[in-house]
């Protein structure tokens, strides 16, 4: 049976970034961690929140966004590149268990964005298979880059580009990728029940700026380029 959400998707996302603003400032309320907060989700979960990330480690979504057990849905692996399993688990936090908002997460000075240019050049390093898989829906941001300025070579110099900028081109495409592969947030999202922002967190700031907004959300997104 599908959950509704209990909250309209501008409400989950100003509860959200208002919890990375308190750990930004270094005035972390550490919410839901408790023994009565972990008592309370034996049975059953309601994160208003899904988020799909990179797994680097320095990316602890519960941390950055100030929250606790049961707030955050969340599936994340190298690059945040959309898998099956990951469209699986978003559909289901929006199918079942009510989440509003879906959160994708980049980050700057990411290793799998680094990987992806240096695998663009003309002499890559060799890889695993598995890697290579990972990589190769981060190569297509990498060459959209390159291309604007460097019509003369497709073979990417890791010295003339902006990984960050490549960055964000990923994770406009991740968020396109995440709506074209399923007709369930398509459809959530045209209700006007569910909205997707994309962020790029700063590790030195410790900010998640949102880059790209998509459903019915009353904020203010950062330039790509």
């Amino acid at each position: 049976m599908s959950t509704a959400p209990r909250v309209t998707p501008q409400q989950a996302w100003e509860t959200f970034i208002a919890g990375n603003e308190r750990f930004i400032t270094g005035v972390s309320s550490h919410p839901n961690q408790d023994v009565e907060r972990r008592s309370e989700l034996v049975n059953s979960q309601s994160p208003d929140v899904a988020l799909f990330g990179c797994s680097d480690s320095r990316l602890a979504a519960e941390i950055i966004f100030d929250c606790g057990l049961g707030d955050l849905f969340i599936a994340r692996n190298m690059g945040h590149v959309v898998a099956e399993s990951i469209t699986a688990s978003m559909e289901y936090a929006v199918q079942y268990l009510g989440s509003a908002l879906i959160v994708v997460l980049a980050h700057d000075s990411c290793g799998a964005v680094a990987a992806a240019i240096e695998q663009s050049g003309r002499t890559p390093s060799e890889v695993t298979e598995p890697v290579s898989n990972t990589l190769a829906p981060i190569l297509p941001a990498v060459q959209h880059y390159w291309l604007q300025e460097h019509r003369e070579t497709p073979y990417v110099d890791s010295a003339k580009v902006e990984p960050n900028a490549i960055g964000r081109i990923h994770l406009q495409t991740t968020v396109t990728q995440l709506l074209s592969e399923s007709q369930t947030i398509r459809d959530a999202v045209d209700r006007g029940e569910v909205a997707i922002v994309g962020c790029q967190y700063r590790l030195m700031e410790g900010r998640a700026v949102p880059y790209i907004a998509v459903g019915q959300l009353d904020i203010e997104v950062a330039d790509v380029s």
